[in-house]
């Protein structure tokens, strides 16, 4: 059997005396499309921040392709393969958006820095090669022509389709969002849900996705661990997420049981 695209084993994280995750484990095959819920503070970006390097596991191990990340830096987990977005959007407002993009693919340069300031054949080369790719992406996403615009003077929902092609420009084997639904009206999630499928079919990336939009999560990931007080209560199919006692009494709580007479 292949190695997972992705897996973590037993990983804690305290901080102080906040126990914010415990014996956190997942397993994200190749090609697979997973979701990550639970009730606001469950520990969903902790975990992810876990994974990406942005913080180091108290104890456990993740593994990306095989290959051992525990407490690598995030560059190195993203030169390694993983990308991630954010939560609140973290572009390069002042930049343009095709300059978003191809700061992005840089994590694949093979250029030296002193053959990029001599602009070597290779160097120039290369560059051309990031321009190519990063229009490519840009045209994919439904942005070539803002191309020239500046980040930050995008509507919304198109920032969050910049912040996903950013993300892809890096090349990942696993790509990670947070979020990617939040603040957006119902047909800029009907376009967010096309186009996450479209990114696992098109780049052959494996994707785990944090969401609150229960309808997304439960129309697009193929399974799905719930995480409540940094614990995972329970993993399994949508229908199976939807109907388990642990996770309604998670998100909804459990009515209290009237004094007796």
């Amino acid at each position: 059997m292949s190695e997972p695209a992705l897996l973590a084993r037993g990983v804690f994280k305290s901080f102080g005396g906040l126990k914010a995750v415990q014996d956190f484990s997942l397993e994200l095959p190749v090609g697979a499309l997973r979701g990550l819920i639970g009730p606001n503070g469950a520990g969903k970006t902790t975990v992810f921040n876990l994974l990406t390097g942005v913080y180091r596991p108290d104890a456990g191990e993740v593994r990306l392709a095989g290959a051992e990340i525990s407490g690598l830096r995030p560059s190195r987990i993203a030169a390694m393969g993983m990308a991630r977005t954010f939560q609140n959007i973290r572009l390069f407002g002042e930049l343009s958006v095709l300059d978003n993009v191809k700061l992005a693919c840089h994590v694949r340069s093979r250029q030296s820095l002193a053959g990029a300031i001599l602009r070597s054949p290779f160097s120039r080369g290369e560059e051309r090669a990031i321009e190519e790719r990063a229009v490519q992406l840009l045209s994919l996403f439904g942005l070539a022509d803002r191309a020239q615009e500046q980040g930050k003077n995008l509507p919304y929902g198109e920032q969050r389709r910049l912040e996903i092609a950013r993300a892809l420009a890096t090349t990942p084997r696993v790509l990670l969002l947070d979020e990617p639904a939040a603040g957006m009206n119902p047909q800029e999630k009907i376009e967010l849900r096309a186009l996450i499928r479209r990114v696992r079919e098109e780049f052959g990336v494996s994707i785990l996705l944090i969401e609150h939009d229960m309808g997304l999560v439960m129309d697009i990931c193929e399974r799905i661990t719930v995480l409540d007080h940094g614990q995972v209560i329970f993993v399994g199919t949508p229908d199976e997420v939807q109907s388990d006692k642990k996770v309604i009494e998670a998100y909804l709580g459990v009515a209290e049981e009237a004094p007796s007479a």
